[in-house]
């Protein structure tokens, strides 16, 4: 069965950085697009970021700039490089293979000083 599960959440300082890390198993990684979410406390679940499974990458309009979706197909992994952190960026992150919406169980990031 599909399976996605986010490591690399804590707590970071405004200005600094966080790596996350999804690993997915249960299917043919390299044939999927992937994505992150994020979902602030009181607030909708919102897109961040999505690797295209033809190379491409798309960002929301609040992250450009300074996160960075990447992924590694021979691991079955996709990685979400975050700078310049903002308190804004708070917020619990999941994975997504968007078709068949399959989800993480999401991992907490929170910036503050």
């Amino acid at each position: 069965q599909v399976q996605l599960v986010e490591t690399g959440g804590g707590l970071a300082q405004p200005g600094g950085s966080l790596r996350l890390s999804c690993a997915a198993s249960g299917f043919n990684f390299s044939s999927y697009n992937m994505a992150w979410y994020r979902q602030a406390p009181g607030k909708l679940r919102e897109p961040v970021a999505t690797s295209w499974k033809d190379g491409r990458t798309t960002y929301g309009d609040s992250v450009k700039g300074r996160f960075t979706i990447s992924r590694d197909n021979a691991k079955s992994t996709v990685y979400l490089q975050m700078n310049s952190l903002k308190p804004e960026d708070t917020a619990v992150y999941y994975c997504q293979r968007p078709n068949g919406y399959y989800w993480g169980k999401g991992t907490q990031v929170t910036v503050a000083s």
